[in-house]
């Protein structure tokens, strides 16, 4: 076979060999599917939480949430539908991932600190790198040597 024929081919095989491999990768991915919104996230903020996302995302919460409608959706989503604690009393939870090994998300605010312990006036999930956009279902997370349990549900309910 001629020469001038082995690069074209050569790079028509490694094309191919190329797209092959990430439509493979692609199929093992479950799809993306349209982000159920419910009504309450059309109510303004309340207090508490626009208190929450200052305190995460601080001088930068005007530009980077509140400013930008979709995104500032997104978080009244979070916050309103998307996290559940409750307590399981007697329960065996040593099963469950601890909240200490989520990392904190200070990179706005770097005096964010861990909560010792779950308290509903202060808790505040926005301070976590919780993973709100996976393509997974729900998780659950403990809080440390507690009885209480985080939920982060799926933004895609089956």
């Amino acid at each position: 076979m001629s020469t001038k024929y082995l690069l074209p081919l050569a790079f028509i095989f490694s094309v191919l060999t190329i797209n092959t491999s990430f439509s493979q990768n692609s199929q093992k991915q479950k799809p993306l599917q349209h982000v159920v919104y419910y009504d309450n996230v059309d109510a303004p903020l309340t207090a508490k939480e626009l208190g929450q996302i200052v305190e995460v995302y601080g001088e930068h919460a005007e530009e980077d949430i509140l400013s930008k409608p979709q995104r500032l959706k997104d978080v009244k989503h979070i916050l309103r539908n998307r996290v559940e604690i409750i307590e399981l009393p007697g329960k065996d939870l040593s099963s469950f991932s601890n909240l200490s090994t989520i990392p904190l998300f200070n990179h706005y605010n770097k005096g964010l600190s861990r909560d010792a312990s779950y308290n509903a006036n202060t808790f505040n999930p926005l301070k976590y790198q919780f993973n709100f956009y996976s393509r997974e279902g729900s998780k659950t997370y403990r809080f440390d040597n507690s009885q209480f349990l985080i939920i982060i549900k799926s933004q895609n309910p089956q």
